[in-house]
C-alpha cells in the first residue's frame, strides 16, 4: 500500500504540473518529500525519479526544478545532482546566511529565502508588528544574501517567497525573482502613488552596501553546522518548516489510501 500511494502522489503532482507546463514558457519546481530532509541518497534517488517521469511525458528536465530543503544532506544531494545529472535544484526553507553560503559553495540553480517566515519569528519573540521597510529581518536576510552573491559574482539566482505585507515586496525591489501571492498582487496593484512616481531599487548589483570583506571560505559540515545552530531563529523555522511540509505529505497521502479503499 505505501508503494502505490507514492506512486500516486508522484502522478497526481506530475500530472498536474505537466499541464501547467502547457501554458507558462518557464520552469516549475517540484518538490522532494521533506520526509528526506536528513537523507542524503534519498534525496539524490527521489530527484532523480522524479526527472525521469517527466522526460517521460515529454518534460526535458530543463523546465524542472527539484525542491529540496536546505538541510546539510539537502545541499550536498543538490550539489551532486547539478553537477553529475544536470538538475537543477531550488533550495527552499532558507533562514540563514550560512545555507546561503553552503548552496553557494554547492552551485545551486536557484535558492528561496523565506522572508515572511523570518519576520513571523521576530514577530512572536520579539513583540514588534512593524518594521521600517529596510529594517524589516526577512528583507535584512536577503538584502545581505543578494550583495554577498553579486559582489562575489555568485551564479546562483535568489528567489524571495513567503511575504506577509507589500512593504516586505517593495524592500526587495531589485531581487532575482520574487514569489507573491495573488493577494498581495492585488494590493500591489491598487496601491495609489503619484503620478510618474518611481519605485526605488532597493536591491541593485551595483549598490552592495552590505558586501564588506573577503569571500568566505568553503564550508564544511561541521562549520555549517554550528553556524546555523548559532542562529536561533534558522535553526527553529528550519525544523518547524520541514515537520510542516512533512505533515502535509502524510495528510495527502491519507486523502489518497482513503480515495483508493472507497474504490475498492
Amino acid at each position: 500500500m505505501a508503494n502505490l500511494l507514492e506512486q500516486v502522489r508522484q502522478s497526481t503532482i506530475i500530472v498536474a504540473d505537466t499541464e501547467i507546463l502547457k501554458i507558462i514558457p518557464g520552469r516549475v519546481s517540484t518538490e522532494v518529500d521533506a520526509r528526506l530532509s536528513f537523507d542524503y541518497q534519498g534525496q539524490i534517488d527521489k530527484a532523480r525519479h522524479l526527472i525521469d517521469l517527466y522526460e517521460k511525458r515529454g518534460i526535458s528536465k530543463e523546465r524542472i526544478l527539484i525542491k529540496l530543503s536546505s538541510t546539510w544532506e539537502g545541499i550536498q544531494a543538490a550539489k551532486l545532482l547539478e553537477d553529475k545529472y544536470h538538475i537543477h535544484c531550488n533550495m527552499t526553507f532558507i533562514f540563514s546566511f550560512a545555507q546561503a553560503l553552503a548552496c553557494a559553495d554547492a552551485k545551486v540553480t536557484l535558492i528561496s529565502p523565506f522572508v515572511g517566515r523570518i519576520f513571523d519569528w521576530f514577530v512572536e519573540k520579539k513583540g514588534i508588528h512593524e518594521y521600517n521597510i529596510e529594517e524589516d529581518p526577512g528583507v535584512m536576510s536577503v538584502t545581505r544574501i543578494y550583495n554577498y552573491y553579486k559582489h562575489h559574482n555568485i551564479k546562483t539566482v535568489i528567489m524571495a517567497a513567503s511575504f506577509r505585507n507589500i512593504k516586505q515586496i517593495l524592500g526587495l525591489t531589485g531581487c532575482d525573482l520574487l514569489t507573491i501571492t495573488p493577494k498581495l498582487l492585488d494590493q500591489l496593484a491598487s496601491e495609489n502613488t503619484k503620478e510618474n512616481e518611481k519605485i526605488q531599487v532597493y536591491l541593485h548589483k551595483e549598490h552592495r552596501k552590505c558586501a564588506r570583506g573577503k569571500k568566505y571560505e568553503k564550508l564544511d559540515e561541521k562549520t555549517f553546522r554550528w553556524m546555523l545552530n548559532e542562529d536561533e531563529m534558522a535553526n527553529e523555522k528550519l525544523a518547524d518548516g520541514i515537520r510542516k511540509f512533512a505533515v502535509d505529505a502524510q495528510k495527502l497521502e491519507d486523502l489518497i489510501r482513503n480515495r483508493l479503499q472507497q474504490n475498492k
